[in-house]
This record gives structure tokens, C-alpha cells and sequence, in this order.
């Protein structure tokens, strides 16, 4: 009797404090389920990892069922099970691991392994499938800061990365000092609404060697600097513009690169991807930069953006279309980096 060919597939996200699960039909979604941990998080200005895994085993079986409720589906109908598998925090990563393998197991389906970062790269083409290769993709996130050009589909080559802070910890540490909240990248978006990007000065974060990679680090120096000697603090009249000018500074070292890349890869199509593209100055501006270059540019969705199965499952149906096969792979192991 011939296979039955694959269609329904169930795909588990769990590589930091969102536990998320979707459920896809031919690589379309029809559920996306997201959990977030920012309250539980919030009091320490970010992610616990021990508190993040603990949330994640409390939550994952009534995310997963949501998600197939939501779809319509059942369980005993899946044909496909995905897991991220890294890079996140290796206990986060372990719960949806070993939760999705489970299930695997039981039904006997087979089982994708899947790339956090390509996935987050992989959510712009969840609303744009007709994007026009060879692709240069911006993401910056919570946790990462990288650069990836495609030449065609599943072929990331990485051409630059974040050496410390990622530009989402620096807009988070910043908030942090100031006493604004968490997460600070919207806390920050919000508090510069009005502000002058210009009031304040700032250096672009230049690297000592050739490439395209990041650095954070002194820029965040260089804000707790101001901060100290303005006084500045949640009630200054000056925030608004400090946050603005720091802000404007952290899209600006995000572009240099991406412009030094256009010159020497010519894209057809430019991406920009991950939690801090949900930030509208960076938004914005990349839409200006691609604009310049008679490029389109493609930018999820804020949710989209954010991390969430639906992008996982994406992706691992791509690599099941274009690899023509899966198999239940219970060795597939977690990596944080």
C-alpha cells in the first residue's frame, strides 16, 4: 500500500519564555498558538532561565491542545511532528525536545528538527512566498543579532554575528537601568514616541576587523554613561529624547552592515526578521533603505516576529518539500548555541 502523503503537521516552539504551537496544513497555518512569559519575567528586567524552563513543563500540553483545537485537528491525524532545537536556553529548548519527541513516538510519525534563527528568517516568507532569491536577511532579536544571505531556499550562509550584547539585550539593559519595564525594546519604542533622535549624541559601534559583524556592547557603555551624567531616570523631561537618540543610534549600527552587504552580494530581495523587527523606527528605515536600492523588502508581521511556532513549522515543511522525505529521529538533541 502506498505511503499517504504527508499534510497535517503539529510544530512545537519552546528556545526561550514563549511556549508556542501551531498547526499547518500543506505549510499553510491554520493555528499559532503563543504563551508569553513577560509577566513572570518582568520583575527581574529578563528571562530566568531556570524560571523559563519551569513555566514552559506548566504550559506546553495546554498550548499544544489549544493549537489543535483552534485547527480542527487531532492529534492521532498528524503527519509530521517539528521541534526547535536551538539555538535558546538549553532547558527551555529540552521541555519542547522532549515533549514533541514524545509524541512522535507514540504515533510513529516522523520527526523535524528545526533551526530557531532560520525559522525566524523563514516567517517573512510565510506572508510573501513569492520572494525573489538571492536574499539578504537582517535579524535581530532578543538573543541574537545576525546577518544571513540566501541564495536560494535552505541555503543560509552566515555572514555576520552579534561578538557580545545582541541589540535587543542593549535596548533591554538600557530599560533596565532606567527602571522602564520589561521587555525593553517596546518600553523604549513607547518612551521615545515625540522624542528627538538627534538631542543626543552617539558613535556607531565600529569592529577592528573587516566582516559584518555586530557589537553592542559599547553603545550600551556609552548610554549608562549619559544616563549618569544627566541624571536621567523614568520622570527626566529629557528621556523621551535620550530614548529616541539611543534608539536611532541602534537602527543606524543595524544598517551600516546591511548596506556595506548590499554592495558586495546584490540581493534581489532584502528581510528583516526577529522580535526587535516589530520595533517601527527600525521598520521603517529598512523600508527606506530597500526603497533607495529599488529593492522590496519583506518584514513579518509583529506576530510573526515574535517567536512562534508557526515559522517553525514553515520551515520544516519547506525542508520536508524540498528533501522529499522525514524520519522519526529520536536522537535529535537540543543546542544552546
Amino acid at each position: 500500500m502506498p505511503r499517504k502523503k504527508a499534510s497535517l503537521l503539529l510544530a512545537v516552539e519552546t528556545s526561550c519564555d514563549e511556549t508556542s504551537a501551531a498547526v499547518l496544513q500543506e505549510g499553510k497555518i491554520l493555528s499559532n498558538v503563543i504563551l508569553s512569559q513577560d509577566e513572570i519575567h518582568s520583575p527581574y528586567g529578563g528571562v530566568v532561565p531556570e524560571l523559563a524552563s519551569r513555566q514552559h513543563i506548566k504550559a506546553i500540553d495546554f498550548v499544544v491542545s489549544e493549537s489543535l483545537e483552534k485547527s480542527g485537528a487531532k492529534l492521532q491525524e498528524l503527519d509530521l511532528f517539528a521541534v526547535t532545537q536551538g539555538p535558546g536556553l538549553i532547558g527551555s529548548l529540552l521541555v519542547g525536545l522532549t515533549f514533541t519527541k514524545g509524541l512522535a513516538y507514540y504515533y510513529q510519525k516522523p520527526l523535524i528538527g528545526v533551526d530557531h534563527l532560520q525559522a525566524h528568517i523563514e516567517a517573512a516568507f510565510v506572508e510573501n512566498p513569492d520572494v525573489k532569491y538571492p536574499v539578504l536577511a537582517l535579524l535581530v532579536s532578543g538573543g541574537h543579532t545576525s546577518l544571513y544571505f540566501l541564495e536560494a531556499p535552505l541555503s543560509y550562509k552566515l555572514l555576520g554575528k552579534t561578538r557580545d550584547d545582541a541589540a535587543g539585550e542593549g535596548l533591554d539593559k538600557v530599560a533596565k537601568f532606567l527602571g522602564l519595564g520589561y521587555p525593553g525594546g517596546p518600553v523604549i519604542e513607547k518612551n521615545a514616541e515625540g522624542g528627538d533622535p538627534q538631542r543626543f549624541k552617539f558613535s556607531l559601534p565600529r569592529m577592528k576587523t573587516s566582516g559584518y559583524d555586530f557589537s553592542f556592547s559599547g553603545l550600551k557603555t556609552a548610554a549608562l554613561k549619559i544616563i549618569r551624567e544627566n541624571n536621567l531616570d523614568a520622570r527626566h523631561p529629557e528621556l523621551r529624547h535620550f530614548l529616541a537618540s539611543f534608539e536611532e543610534t541602534v537602527v543606524r549600527a543595524l544598517l551600516e552592515n546591511v548596506k556595506k552587504a548590499l554592495m558586495e552580494f546584490r540581493p534581489n530581495s532584502l528581510v528583516l526578521c526577529g522580535g526587535v523587527a516589530r520595533n517601527k523606527r527600525l521598520r521603517s528605515h529598512f523600508a527606506e533603505l530597500a526603497a533607495e536600492n529599488k529593492l522590496p523588502a519583506f518584514i513579518p508581521s509583529p506576530r510573526l516576529c515574535t517567536d512562534n511556532a508557526g515559522m517553525v513549522g514553515a520551515l520544516a515543511w519547506k525542508k520536508y518539500q524540498l528533501q522529499g522525505q522525514a524520519v522519526l529521529d529520536l536522537e535529535l538533541d537540543a543546542y544552546p548555541r
